[in-house]
């Protein structure tokens, strides 16, 4: 009797330990793959790479699905090669996803600081402009509006430097491309103020021809 407990005993532990050895959750894979998404999300992905972050996510989400339900079976049963796989191609993802997000980060900063140049460009040319500008009592007014709008946009241009230091560069391109806009607007009134006066003189000229003939 006591030899037939003892192998019941015995056999009972085999089991236990071999259940026990093969019931582990991939815990170190799992810990692997979530570093490595919270890695890619603090690169900046869900900002700069938006839909891929989601789409990495997402098979996050998936893999732990599977570990779930590994975890819900009799502990014999239980097995993890599907969901080290996915855990594995998440990490992978991840990985590519924050080197991905860095390229696109900095495509964005440079095309913030460009916008950002062409802002200074369009303000300078609108200054370079107004020296242009007809003087006179009809134009007075106006030319000191049009001086007054420039300065304020040559002012606000550090705040578009500020944007770019603190890596807001979707709002330092918007601020860049207003500024843009209105230098540009400033110059063309200019322009177009010079070209009448210009007509008109030229009519005028062309008037005292006539007359000279007669």
């Amino acid at each position: 009797m006591n030899k037939t407990i003892k192998i019941f005993a015995g056999s009972f532990l085999v089991v236990f330990f071999f259940i026990a050895g093969c019931a582990k959750p991939p815990t170190e894979d799992i810990d692997a793959a979530k570093s490595s998404v919270e890695a890619a999300k603090l690169a900046g992905a869900e900002k700069y790479l938006m839909d891929n972050a989601k789409k990495v996510n997402g098979e996050l989400s998936a893999a732990m699905d599977e570990v779930k339900v590994q975890d819900g079976k009799f502990p014999l049963f239980r097995k993890y090669d599907k969901a080290k796989e996915m855990l594995a191609s998440v990490k992978g993802n991840a990985e590519r996803l924050k080197a991905d997000t860095a390229v696109k980060k900095e495509e964005v900063k440079k095309n913030a600081v460009a916008a950002m140049d062409e802002a200074k460009g369009a303000v300078g040319s609108a200054k370079a402009m107004l020296e242009k500008a007809p003087q006179g009592k009809e134009t007075k007014a106006d030319i000191e509006a049009m001086t007054g709008d420039i300065k304020g946009l040559e002012d606000s241009l550090p705040d578009v430097q500020k944007a770019i230091d603190g890596e807001n560069y979707d709002d330092a391109a918007g601020k860049s491309k207003s500024i843009k806009e209105k230098a540009d607007a400033v110059s063309s009134q200019v322009q177009q103020a010079i070209e009448k006066i210009e007509a008109a003189k030229k009519a005028k000229a062309e008037k005292g021809k006539k007359k000279g003939k007669k």
